[in-house]
């Protein structure tokens, strides 16, 4: 049985940054999981460690040495590889010579292709010990790092500055320098509870030391909830609940290493401000976890995580009560000087902020999205006037002092200085529903205004971004198009509008033409959108080939795609299925493969079998039926009914010959199967589905 033992590998480092910390954990681990199935290592699995001071991995039941490899090499033929007198060649003696060996010390091997000489050897598998520093060295190497730091006077680099190196492989230290450390069996506790080198005498007591000497949780994973119970059983003693989200759970995780709630309090005249204001403060500038009712009011309290078990914790809350007041203070100060105008006196700021260099200020943007807005409105027959005054008004609250303060709440403050200055309630909400949605899975926009002004505000950094050609790239998309065009699909899609895509980027593109040349941007743009259109029904499960197959008829509106592809996602199910869509296939070929000049319409004097009689009658009749179908874009009742072919094509393709040499029967019969598949079409091109089908993938 194979010997195994357990691998610790910790780098310790000064504080590394928390919000990449879980990014760095998962890289570290996969990177020495590549590293050991490159050197064919077996292991069991691996657990990642992460704290603020060290990057760790546990790899548990890891083989002690590589497996024994036997190294084949290929040599000449025999036939060239002795002479007539069976001695060996030029040929032979020099591969013999190149292995190592005589050329008594080859063999042979038969293949089909001929006889070989050939040479076997046996490579030792190395020790695992002699392996573990170089793989955790290119592991390390392999970080998603940005900007690496140099410390002192080696020439290494690293996030931040490393200080212990700790690996331990079984019961023993291994042996080796990383980042121009000697590595060893000391790890180091908390900074301030247990500022000790402790000695790890096992690869597998690792956690288990730190936890009950060091005072260090090394899991991320476990630490992460040891914070949202201690938050949740202080909310409840305080008959509230805590405002946990994720972001904020994982960076408040990223900041401790024994982690400790504590409840504060602030002012309930504090209260009197827009609790999202309130919010913001606590949660970006304090890393706080507000505190709210059960149904939903902002409770004037607070809960922090403190990195120390204090004796005193009184101590901790006062300190933390201290900083929130002057902060809130602040916020309070720069809502009153904002309100002493209305939204709308602060559009004239706008023309001195840039959006692009070459698209102009976020007052010609501004412009742009009215009028945008106003055509967009027009054709969904919501008031004109008031999608324009939204778009208007839409920029106006990121050049006031609250959210040049915390820009995490435009749109929230534009919405609230909207409603101060009394402004229609569907402009109000455009304020903040224009950055709907915001990230996968959020909410869409609701009002009318919202959906307008949302929508154009895409379009206008779409087509714009395009023209000056800044497309993302595989890891660049610094104006976030991914999520534009993701987002504009949806609205499309799921709120439903019946808008045709082509048009309202033909809309955007029209605003556009003083500024940049937007000739076949149009296009491009519709193009991107539809590559990110197969990543958002990937998503849901739904295979690339219908998405294709429903893109391959070129339909324009989206919320029109979405209802041809659960269509023909239908359509796989239905036992006719498979046969149609090799049908399919057959036709485009036999279409494809000749190019000779159709007929419009059949000639049913030319039709000689009673097969394809028989399929012209049908296609006639179902070509007539699926007409109310197509008014009401009932896709998969018109699937459903062409279903009903594929008996009568497959007998067609049994009993007649389309290729025929009489040029005008089989000029005919090609008319007829172009009209058979031009049904297909009217909803998708089956042709594309692959050949695999399940009632339930």
């Amino acid at each position: 049985m194979e010997e195994t033992h357990d691998l610790l590998v910790e780098i310790g480092t000064e504080e590394l940054p928390p919000k990449p910390l879980q990014v760095l954990s998962e890289a570290f681990k996969k990177g020495l999981e590549d590293q050991l199935r490159k050197h064919e290592l077996g292991f069991s699995w691996i657990e990642p460690f992460a704290t603020p001071r060290r990057l760790g991995l546990l790899v548990r039941e890891l083989a002690t040495r590589q497996p024994d490899q036997e190294i084949v090499r290929k040599g000449p033929a025999l036939q060239v590889a002795f002479d007539t007198q069976g001695q060996p060649t030029r040929a032979a003696s020099g591969f013999a010579r190149s292995c190592g060996v005589s050329v008594k010390e080859l063999q042979q091997e038969e293949t089909s292709k001929g006889a070989w000489l050939v040479f076997r050897q046996v490579q030792q598998g190395r020790n695992t010990m002699d392996l573990i520093v170089d793989m955790t060295a290119k592991a390390l190497e392999a970080l998603p790092i940005p900007k690496r730091m140099r410390w002192g006077e080696q020439d290494d680099e690293f996030v931040r500055p490393v200080h212990w190196v700790t690996i331990v492989f079984g019961e023993d230290p291994v042996e080796g320098r990383l980042f121009s450390i000697n590595a060893g069996r000391l790890t180091r506790g908390h900074r301030f509870q247990a500022p000790v080198a402790l000695p790890i005498p096992s690869a597998s007591q690792y956690a288990e030391i730190l936890r009950t000497q060091g005072k260090v949780e090394p899991s991320f994973s476990t630490r992460r909830e040891m914070i949202r119970n201690q938050v949740q059983a202080l909310a409840e003693d305080a008959s509230g609940q805590a405002i946990m989200e994720d972001d904020l759970l994982d960076e408040v995780t990223a900041l401790c290493e024994w982690p400790y709630a504590i409840m504060g309090a602030f002012d309930e005249g504090f209260l009197e401000m827009p609790s999202e204001v309130l919010i913001e403060t606590m949660q970006k500038h304090q890393k706080y976890f507000p505190l709210v009712s059960s149904n939903g009011r902002l409770l004037p309290h607070f809960i922090t995580i403190s990195n120390i078990q204090s004796r005193d914790p009184a101590q901790i809350r006062a300190g933390n009560e201290r900083v929130i007041r002057p902060r809130f203070s602040d916020a309070a100060f720069f809502l009153e000087q904002d309100l002493k105008q209305p939204l709308q006196a602060f559009e004239p700021k706008l023309e001195k902020v840039i959006f692009q260099e070459r698209l102009g200020t976020l007052a010609e943007k501004s412009a742009r999205l009215g009028r945008i807005s106003g055509q967009i409105a027009s054709l969904l027959g919501i008031d004109q006037g008031l999608a324009i005054r939204a778009a208007q008004l839409a920029k106006c609250d990121l050049v006031t002092q609250m959210v040049l303060e915390f820009p995490g709440l435009q749109g929230t403050i534009g919405r609230y200085y909207a409603w101060k200055a009394g402004e229609n309630p569907c402009v109000v909400s455009a304020m903040e529903q224009q950055y709907l949605p915001r990230r996968a899975g959020d909410e869409l926009p609701q009002s009318d205004c919202g959906l307008v002004l949302s929508i154009a505000d895409r379009l206008d950094t779409l087509v714009g971004i395009f023209a000056i050609g800044q497309r993302p790239t595989g890891v660049r998309d610094p104006y976030a198009l991914r999520r534009a065009a993701i987002g504009l699909l949806r609205i499309l899609i799921e709120t439903p509008l019946s808008l045709d895509l082509r048009e309202i980027l033909n809309f955007s593109s029209e605003t556009l033409k003083d500024k940049v040349d937007t000739k076949g941007i149009v296009a491009e743009v519709f193009e991107y959108c539809m590559e990110r259109l197969k990543g958002y029904y990937l998503d849901q499960n739904i295979r690339a080939d219908i998405v294709d197959s429903v893109l391959a008829v070129n339909p324009t509106v989206p919320s029109d795609i979405h209802r041809r592809i659960l269509a023909v996602e239908d359509f796989r199910s239905l036992p006719e299925a498979a046969a149609l869509t090799a049908a399919n296939k057959r036709i485009r070929n036999i279409l494809r493969k000749h190019s000779e000049s159709i007929p419009e319409r059949i000639d049913t004097n030319l039709l000689q079998d009673d097969a394809e009689r028989r399929l012209e009658a049908r296609i006639t009749s179902l070509a007539s039926g699926i007409s109310p179908f197509l008014k009401t874009q009932d896709y998969k009742g018109i699937l459903k009914m062409l279903s009903e072919l594929h008996n009568d094509i497959d007998t067609f393709f049994d009993k007649v010959m389309v290729m025929t040499e009489q040029s005008d029967l089989r000029r005919n019969r090609l008319t007829l199967l172009r009209d058979t598949e031009a049904l297909f079409l009217k909803v998708a091109d089956i042709s594309f589905l692959k050949s695999e089908f399940h009632k339930q993938d």
